[in-house]
């Protein structure tokens, strides 16, 4: 093949020697702007795994970084003075000069054409001139930009201002400096990459940098501040530049990753925050995945599509933990108040990769510390799973922070619940949740959102429900609430698996909302609400929050989220009136806080009230999380005793980030600015499936409560398990006496094979030498 390489930085020149090795026939062409000794940046940083992939595709390679490698296994974290070791990690790193000069010598040994300080020709050019064109040209990539249309690129440029600089200090592990300044919060990225020098960058959020004033230093005094502000951490060492400037952090995406013979490889076709990540050791991977495939497949074509298929998802879920960890940096000053020891940890899981129960395989005493921490603030004796902490939520006590999220069942008839009712929710209180709320239980007949869906407009309703909570308070444990709502624009529509949000094909009732806009192309056209409709709303979630009281109910929860009527007033892709309950926030929020108002008023004060919103429409123009701070400020005012976060569900055209835990980051930032210093409770939602990811949500302080829906449904025992995995036995997850016998983890399948515990070590003359014993563990998850 002849190959044209545009970019002679660490990826280029690894994919180059790569192929060469695979096939010395090869003519490789690589074209590098700068000179070979301009470098920039100071370090770069390897996992093991890259590593071992460097060293089963070129030992020559790896051996010879390996000589140069400086290793680690611990993560210091300094926040205001306050110090903290973390071990256990595994990093090793290396000089990005070294690496290039290596990389530069292997490919001139092999045969490579490279030309230096050389733009590369015209991508037209050379996709007509060569086999293969490869872009590793950069974030910047001009190939990538001139081929836009195929690749789709999205280039996300970013709120924090960072500087790439060394120091002369030698750190020990990997280090984060935390620093409340008078201008803000400002943080250092360190590690070392040789025995001489480590790796330095400064960030902090634009804000901070303009006001300690950096817009206006050039960089010989910005880096006199720096050394000003972080004197202590230097302790006397230099800053030392290269080429540094101040930049914003920009993340690529593509779509696509080649177009017929071109190829994009490392920063042309992504990049990764360098709090998560490397953009050379991904750049790598990239090298040595596309030259198995070139070498693996049979055509081009072939070759390329399996590159992108291989490699893409693995990129796009280290840019999930990237992005998570980004925006953590980002909103850093919101963790200002947290406690040292639960800043280090929130600090530590922020990408939500690394968790609870990863630190205490890797750091056992750590993951104590925390721990109890975490009993401490709570006022408990022990130190036991956060999760089975007891937790308030205005004056109701729950004995776990475990709450079975509403999930409609579209199971009733004319509003009444039944035994299906009973058992579906009186099986999630025998799991041992600390609290099962209700699907949403629609205010009047017009207010339902399919045929199925319960109510509490009538007393047949509240009585039928009675049954439902003395089954909860005489048989469990556990507390039951109750979800009010009315569904507005998405009513009279058909149930869940006859085709969701889709008018009924009979029989369909009228639906308002607060404009006539429908929900999606397909959906009912709305009447707008008037006066007299507004009013009979609110009358209506009055009768029905008493007749909930009277059902013997522990919480009542305002439903004003996923689109229903009070979410649609709220969202401004929803409401477009024109008069006192449209426009800006404050009047969209009128109606909602007008229905809560009188709810709180007519639920006596023993009974907390509760509110669920919808934190982001997931649509441009829609509401953000900065408005649910705002939203959630407004009803914690107003007496909300929990803020229950969920997101989207106002439009058919929402595109949600799905991803594990991904509306966590939403409540985190209403407890922090919100919930937390006013009292009030915040509760996560949203693709929680693990008591590992519900533990680590709630030792970094994202939220007070985790709600858990469709993994109840998995397993309607999920906190009596969960329990048992932790090897938990206490009150806040005791089994019901019935199901007492069945409390320990059934024994899987015998085998009565003894596996050695011993290993007799020989020498060549088959004598044993020493011997060696082998602990069994259970490999991490």
């Amino acid at each position: 093949m002849r190959i044209a390489i545009a970019g002679g930085g660490p990826g280029g020149l690894y994919l180059a020697a790569l192929m060469k090795q695979l096939d010395p026939h090869h003519e490789i062409t690589v074209w590098e702007r700068n000179a070979p000794d301009d470098t920039f940046g100071f370090g770069v940083v390897f996992s093991d795994e890259t590593v071992g992939g460097i060293e089963n595709a070129d030992t020559f390679i790896h051996d010879e970084m390996a000589r140069r490698f400086a290793r680690w296994t611990d993560i210091d974290v300094d926040v205001d003075g306050h110090s903290f070791t973390v071990g256990g990690q595994g990093f090793a790193a290396m000089s990005r000069k070294d690496l290039l000069h290596l990389l530069q010598q292997r490919a001139a040994d092999l045969g490579v054409s490279v030309h230096y300080r050389t733009e590369a020709p015209d991508a037209d050019q050379l996709r007509t001139s060569y086999d293969l064109v490869v872009a590793a040209d950069g974030i910047n990539s001009k190939i990538r930009t001139k081929y836009a249309d195929t690749f789709a690129p999205t280039l996300d440029h970013r709120a924090n201002k960072y500087i790439w600089l060394g120091t002369d200090l030698v750190f020990e592990a990997f280090q984060f400096f935390v620093k409340q300044t008078e201008w803000g919060t400002m943080q250092i990225h360190g590690y070392p990459y040789s025995d001489k020098g480590s790796t330095f960058i400064v960030e902090m959020h634009e804000d901070v940098w303009r006001r300690a004033g950096f817009d206006a230093l050039d960089i010989d005094h910005a880096i006199k501040k720096i050394k000003d502000t972080f004197a202590t951490e230097l302790a006397g060492h230099e800053i030392q530049t290269n080429n540094s400037k101040w930049l914003n952090f920009t993340t690529v995406r593509n779509q696509r990753w080649y177009d017929g013979n071109v190829v994009l490889l490392g920063d042309a076709a992504h990049s990764a925050h360098f709090s998560i990540g490397s953009g050379t050791k991904l750049a790598m991977e990239d090298a040595l995945a596309l030259a198995a495939c070139l070498h693996e497949q049979p055509s081009l074509a072939e070759a390329l599509q399996a590159y992108q298929t291989e490699r893409k998802p693995v990129v796009e879920s280290t840019q999930r933990a990237a992005q998570a960890s980004l925006e953590w940096f980002e909103n850093i000053g919101m963790y200002a108040g947290q406690e040292p020891a639960q800043f280090c940890f929130n600090l530590l899981t922020r990408s939500r990769r690394i968790t609870f129960e990863n630190l205490k395989e890797r750091d056992a005493d750590f993951a104590r510390r925390i721990e109890s921490a975490f009993a401490e603030a709570a006022g408990a004796r022990e130190a036991v799973p956060a999760m089975f902490q007891p937790v308030t939520i205005g004056p109701l006590r729950l004995k776990n922070r475990i709450i079975v999220s509403p999930m409609d069942m579209y199971s009733a008839t004319d509003g009444l619940p039944d035994d299906f009712h009973l058992v579906h929710l009186g099986s999630k209180a025998l799991g041992g949740a600390g609290l099962v709320m209700t699907e949403m239980v629609c205010v009047s007949p017009e207010g339902r959102i399919t045929p199925g869906c319960t109510g509490l407009w009538n007393d047949e309703q509240r009585d039928a429900y009675r049954r439902v909570t003395d089954f909860v308070h005489s048989r469990t444990t556990g507390k039951i609430g109750v979800q009010l709502g009315h569904s507005g624009r998405k009513g009279s529509t058909r149930l869940m698996w006859e085709g969701m949000d889709q008018p009924l094909t009979e029989n369909n009732w009228e639906v308002i909302g607060p404009s006539p806009l429908p929900y999606g192309q397909s959906c009912h056209l709305p009447r707008e609400a008037d006066r007299a409709d507004l009013d009979k709303v609110v009358t209506d979630f009055v009768a029905a929050a008493r007749r909930a009281v009277s059902a013997g109910f522990d919480l009542v929860e305002v439903h004003a989220a996923h689109g229903y009527l009070l979410s649609s007033f709220l969202s401004p892709v929803a409401n477009k009136r024109t008069d006192e309950y449209g426009g800006p926030l404050p009047n969209r929020l009128r109606f909602p806080l007008e229905v809560f108002d009188a709810v709180r008023a007519a639920v006596p004060g023993r009974i907390p009230v509760t509110v669920r919103i919808s934190a982001t429409d997931w649509v441009p123009d829609g509401n953000t999380e900065h408005d649910a701070v705002e939203i959630a400020r407004a009803f914690v005012e107003h007496g909300a005793a929990a803020i229950d976060v969920s997101s989207g569900q106002v439009t058919e055209e929402e595109q949600p980030a799905y991803g594990r835990s991904y509306q966590t980051p939403f409540a985190d930032r209403i407890r922090q600015l919100v919930a937390a210093p006013a009292g009030a409770k915040v509760i996560a939602v949203g693709a929680i499936s693990s008591y590992d990811d519900v533990n680590s949500i709630l030792l970094a302080g994202r939220a007070d409560l985790c709600a858990l829906g469709r993994t109840h449904l998995y397993d309607p025992q999920w906190t009596l398990h969960a329990a048992a995995d932790q090897n938990y036995r206490g009150e806040a997850a005791a089994w019901p006496v019935q199901f007492q016998a069945g409390s320990r983890k059934p024994p899987t399948s015998r085998t009565d094979k003894i596996p050695p515990r011993l290993a007799l070590l020989r020498n060549e003359t088959d004598q044993p030498v020493h011997v060696r014993w082998t602990p069994h563990r259970r490999p991490p998850s």
